[in-house]
């Protein structure tokens, strides 16, 4: 699979983007080859907004961008601030219970070697994985990176933003012991809500 990153920064009407995504932009989603669902998460004091979208293939991802680039200028229109857009690799993904609108989110950037990559990422599928996942309270899981510079995204889901923090600091020392065995530099956490989610 393969993703596609919107994130808005000094967001000035995150629910007015909430509005456009379900009235405007889902139904293009819909109507584009290879979509397998997209989701919004917003840390509304932060004044950030994000719209993840999923595609079968590389291919598909880019063969939808004439279509969807119009309605990202037309989004930001709406939601003010700045955009960035990111294409990524979907190396990992991890559901027990399906995320849904109120969901908390942890989003962790991070950057390696490229030529890293599969390693690090067979040790995050061993030993990382099965430890977040027994953790109460924990949804699902996405590990993304581009692999032509190393840097991506790990976006964790808990019911909850009380099971979010109990979490948090458990991962702030795996993360520690991570970056220093196996030569990842991680970025500052993000912390969010899960604000919609729509499948194909």
């Amino acid at each position: 699979m393969y993703t596609r990153l919107a994130t808005w920064t000094n967001a000035t009407n995150i629910e007015g983007g909430i509005d456009y995504l379900k009235k405007t932009a889902a139904p293009l989603f819909h109507q584009q080859r290879g979509y397998h669902g997209s989701s919004a998460s917003a840390d509304r004091a932060g004044g950030t907004f994000t719209v993840l979208s999923i595609w079968e293939t590389e291919a598909d991802r880019d063969a939808s961008e004439s279509a969807l680039s119009k309605a990202r200028d037309e989004a930001s229109e709406i939601i003010g601030g700045t955009i960035n857009v990111v294409k990524l690799e979907q190396l990992v993904a991890e559901v027990v219970q399906p995320p849904k609108p109120g969901c908390a989110l942890m989003v962790t950037p991070f950057s390696m070697d490229p030529a890293k990559i599969d390693e690090n990422i067979e040790f995050f599928k061993t030993v990382i994985v099965p430890a977040v996942k027994a953790a109460p309270g924990f949804c699902a899981l996405r590990n993304m990176a581009d692999r032509s510079t190393g840097e991506g995204f790990v976006g964790a889901v808990w019911t909850d933003r009380a099971a979010m923090e109990a979490q948090a600091e458990v991962a702030a020392e795996r993360r520690r012991e991570t970056a220093s065995t196996r030569g990842i530099t991680f970025g500052e956490i993000s912390f969010r809500e899960i604000v919609v989610v729509d499948t194909p």
